[in-house]
């Protein structure tokens, strides 16, 4: 028997109005969209129209700085994926949510209620929050070091995974006559005692159709790719340049060996914003009324929050470069490496800096026709740089509407990417098996031993 040909995943990270900090002040931009179910409706049938794997939402647990710049993630992702569920059929659904301010009894609750609501199309993008500022809306004093989040994150997504394994798959047994609704001996209790949880369980949703959502992570930093290695099923991440996402493939995929997991069931999707046009110059010159509209105030201020340094208009049209002797700020060292990776690749300003950081933070960006897209795209995917892309679109629904009538169209001819859904559930379009049941006792307390070692 063949192996089955080795397929692209596209998943698209729909962020309000559009990733790109310009977005909103496009002509054709609609700022009380941020709120409006009916847009995120549109946004999400574009994208399954498009046969994409999945959509993504992010989420911050606290209100950013800046808000007088640009609109912001206003609507709870897990709310809205329950209404996006209804109006889409195959189309996956991921929301990001914290470890750190979450609990795991409420969370995998509301994700097994996405799962079965969307019968099978659920996603958690796990993330531990980088943003101190979340601790005070949380009654949190003091904001946990990395290295404390991502241990309780790995306990964290144990007792989730444990808490969706808390029913077993043939737990209903509706048998009218008997009037036995569930058999009893297939709901089991969880009892996991740890250093950051005790829950007892089971979970009030009865196991979700995936068995469980799929696990997403997203972050490029040590303990995230380790955290990642162990758990995750799609990694997102971002890489500029193809040597260093290559060198990230090989590093997490040989992670995932070491783990004893298989590492075709980890997809690693590198974030991708792309400029679409008729030909290159058109392309460039979108690229460039985007980058027009751009608020140097705006641009120095996340600079200025990533590397934890002082930049000021003044600097603008000086060379970027870092200063000797800098201590990279423990919370955003992946994301200050790529800076440092341009100061060191090309001498370029301030300015330009903050310009190309502006409709991706530092994900790579394309500008040009579908096929010189589909190009790099198809370059990437089979040099073992990707298993395909999270899109990152820079106006919404615009960019999103170009990528799927002009680049899918183009990806589907050189045979790279699917004609039509073959199946209903997220874990089928991105390849990955459904879990089989596990008793969420089993081993309790050597996993509550290595949680508290």
């Amino acid at each position: 028997m063949t192996e089955p040909k080795r397929q692209l995943h596209l998943n698209a990270f729909l962020r309000n109005i559009g990733q790109h900090e310009a977005a909103w002040r496009l002509p054709d931009s609609d700022v009380k969209a941020i709120t409006d179910v009916a847009h995120y409706i549109n946004l999400a049938r574009i994208a399954e129209r498009g046969l994409l794997d999945a959509i993504f939402f992010a989420d911050h647990p606290v209100l950013k700085d800046r808000t007088e710049d640009r609109p912001f993630d206003a609507l709870d992702p897990t709310t809205l994926l329950a209404a996006l569920s209804t109006v889409t059929t195959h189309i996956g659904l991921v929301a990001t949510a914290s470890t750190t301010y979450n609990d795991p009894y409420n969370l995998a609750r509301r994700f097994a209620t996405i799962d079965h609501l969307s019968r099978g199309r659920a996603g958690w993008n796990i993330v531990t929050t980088a943003n101190a500022d979340a601790a005070a809306n949380f009654g949190v004093e003091v904001h946990p070091d990395p290295n404390a989040r991502y241990d309780r994150a790995a306990e964290f997504i144990d007792v989730a995974t444990r808490l969706w394994d808390s029913w077993q798959d043939d737990a209903i047994v509706g048998d009218k006559q008997a009037g036995v609704f569930a058999d009893g001996q297939r709901i089991h209790h969880v009892n996991h005692q740890g250093r950051h949880f005790q829950v007892r369980g089971p979970l009030e949703v009865p196991r979700p159709p995936q068995g469980r959502p799929v696990l997403f992570q997203a972050g490029s930093s040590a303990p995230g790719k380790d955290l990642a290695a162990r758990y995750a099923e799609a990694i997102f991440t971002a890489q500029p340049d193809l040597a260093g996402a290559q060198a990230f493939y090989r590093e997490v995929k040989d992670k995932v060996r070491g783990y004893g997991r298989n590492p075709d069931h980890v997809q690693i999707l590198p974030g991708l914003s792309v400029f679409v046009g008729g030909t290159e110059a058109e392309a460039l010159a979108l690229r460039e009324t985007f980058e027009s509209l751009t608020i140097p105030s705006y641009g120095l201020a996340q600079l200025n929050r990533i590397t934890g340094l002082s930049y000021g208009e003044e600097d603008l049209d000086r060379i970027f470069e870092l200063p000797s002797g800098y201590d990279v700020p423990g919370d955003l060292k992946s994301r200050v490496g790529l800076l440092q990776g341009i100061a060191q690749s090309e001498r370029i300003t301030v300015r330009h800096l903050l310009r190309r950081l502006s409709a991706g933070r530092g994900h790579r960006i394309l500008a040009g026709t579908p096929e010189q897209i589909a190009d790099d795209i198809e370059l990437w995917f089979r040099s073992g740089a990707a298993d395909g892309f999270n899109l990152i679109p820079p106006a919404l629904p615009l960019s999103l509407e170009s990528f799927v009538d002009h680049v899918v169209p183009e990806l589907q001819k050189r045979g790279l990417f699917r004609r039509a859904y073959t199946g209903t559930t997220l874990r089928h379009h991105l390849g990955l098996p459904r879990p089989a049941w596990q008793a969420p006792e089993r081993n309790a307390s050597v996993r509550a031993e290595a949680a508290a070692a």
